[in-house]
């Protein structure tokens, strides 16, 4: 992810940039308002992939 956050910056002069901050702080929202029991049954037990 951060990969692709600076090369698709450079390459639109940020604006791509700006659009994966949003995505990653709504990323960080989710994982940091679930309880531990969803966090772990999401992820572990359901072996969801992350974003």
């Amino acid at each position: 992810m951060l990969v692709i956050t600076l090369i698709l910056g450079f390459v639109t002069c940020g604006i791509a940039a700006s659009l994966m901050v949003i995505v990653l702080l709504i990323e960080d929202i989710i994982y940091l308002t679930k309880s531990d029991e969803d966090f772990y049954n999401t992820y572990q037990l359901g072996k969801k992939p992350w974003f």
